[in-house]
């Protein structure tokens, strides 16, 4: 159907919500569905079809990306990025059909939700119903109740050696670094230099706070601030367990990046979202904990013990000083008795010794396979010979849910799978690592 004379323009029209590259990357996804597109067929390059819709290249990157870890497209470095019918979809004429859940699921970004602590997070809520003034219970206090506020304070110090600074309750690590984003871009910085590859969810959040975005590749030792672009006064990263590499930012490289912070009056936004879990040595600590007034600290529950939560935090310097959407005032002051009362410490523990064997039997269970990032975290990095697309989609139907890293990139690289083992169950570690190395020997 679609061939040479495609008007490419028109077909992929980005229109609707969101940021231009997911409006580009629905558009594309539609044309898939409803059969515009033949499988097989080559989109047009990055770089072509940014022009024919006047918008930048990393749109168009970003789009593909996205459909590639979806299994839309398939692309490899140095060749076409092909359409790649998903199994099911046929034309116009097929009726969408709900997709039923994977029986085992390798998605990164999520803890073990069978091990939330629901006993103890019910008596943290009703020590909080039973005891708290009245008072508590009136309109909630910007930045978050003083309660949790010092509570966190003390909690990072003690355990990730974070340095004292202005503690605003948010309702996570998107929330709190968005409202940075705005504070910036309202004093005229409005491009952030981010990690590629990277936590996308973040880089499409500062763009709907008005920033460009500017991926910097990183290495072995993480980002290089000597290749953050000229002009830029804001860079985001993963310094303890970058994402999703899991590499560790060099102490070479966190000297260089407070440097450049200093050198351009800059500002780095640390996102310290999984750190608590480090099998190989102490967790590292954090950048903020070296220069408090250059580094914004953020982190969140939502690796630790559940995402529903909504509870996060971010220390700031007292002249990024923001405003946040602050979480329900009960679940502040639960979130406080657990901490104060030692409960969170147990559990994360008890949380650390299950993750750690449960990766000991997924690395063993993979067999002879290219590894990395397997020292920290909840997920890990498998490297592949052969289209990573293409595997997803098999692994897909034979019930696996895995990542493309190229979900995670600027622009389509060595192929990779990111593989989640927080939230999998531990009788299910065999079998889905034994389907996934069906799908890689699967032609």
């Amino acid at each position: 159907m679609a061939g040479s004379q495609t008007n490419w323009g028109v077909l992929l029209e980005p229109a609707g919500p969101g940021p231009k590259h997911e409006q580009l990357a629905r558009a594309l996804r539609q044309a898939i569905r409803e059969g515009s597109l033949d499988d097989g067929v080559a989109v047009p390059p990055s770089r072509q079809l940014a022009a024919d819709l006047g918008c930048s290249r990393w749109v168009v990157t970003q789009a593909y990306a996205q459909l590639v870890a979806e299994g839309y497209l398939a692309g490899r470095t140095g060749s076409a990025t092909r359409v790649r019918r998903v199994a099911g979809e046929t034309g116009p004429k097929t009726p969408p059909t709900a997709t039923p859940p994977p029986r085992y699921d390798l998605a990164p970004g999520l803890p073990d939700l069978r091990h939330f602590p629901r006993r103890a997070w019910a008596e943290a809520v009703c020590e909080v119903l039973t005891t708290a003034p009245h008072t508590d219970f009136g309109l909630p206090q910007p930045g978050g109740h003083p309660r949790l506020r010092r509570v966190l304070g003390d909690y990072l110090r003690r355990v990730r050696g974070a340095a004292p600074g202005t503690v605003l309750v948010c309702g996570g690590v998107t929330d709190g670094v968005t409202g940075v984003c705005r504070a910036l871009v309202e004093r005229g910085h409005t491009r952030l230099a981010v990690e590629d590859p990277g936590w996308t969810r973040l880089w499409r959040a500062a763009e709907g706070a008005g920033m460009a975005v500017e991926p910097v590749p990183v290495d072995g030792e993480g980002l290089d601030a000597g290749r953050i672009p000229a002009g830029v006064r804001a860079v985001l990263v993963t310094p303890a367990h970058q994402f999703p590499t899991g590499v560790v930012l060099s102490p070479r490289r966190r000297a260089a990046l407070l440097r450049w912070a200093r050198d351009v009056d800059g500002l780095v936004l640390e996102d310290d979202y999984d750190a608590e879990f480090r099998y190989d040595r102490r967790p590292v600590g954090t950048v903020q904990g070296t220069d408090p007034g250059r580094v914004a600290l953020f982190g969140s529950v939502s690796k630790t013990l559940s995402p529903a939560l909504g509870l996060g935090w971010a220390v700031v310097p007292p002249q990024w000083t923001v405003g946040t959407r602050p979480p329900p005032v009960v679940d502040q002051l639960a979130l406080a008795g657990f901490v104060e009362s030692g409960g969170y410490d147990r559990y994360l523990r008890s949380a650390r010794l299950r993750y750690r064997a449960r990766r000991d039997r997924l690395v063993a269970a993979l067999g002879p396979a290219r590894l990395s990032g397997v020292a920290a975290g909840l997920h890990l990095v498998l490297h592949l010979d052969q289209d990573a697309a293409a595997v997803v989609g098999r692994a897909r139907t034979a019930g696996v849910k895995v990542t493309d890293l190229d979900g995670y990139r600027a622009a389509p690289g060595e192929p990779a799978l990111v593989l989640g083992y927080g939230n999998l169950a531990d009788t299910g570690v065999e079998a889905a690592a034994a389907l996934l190395r069906e799908a890689m020997t699967t032609a």
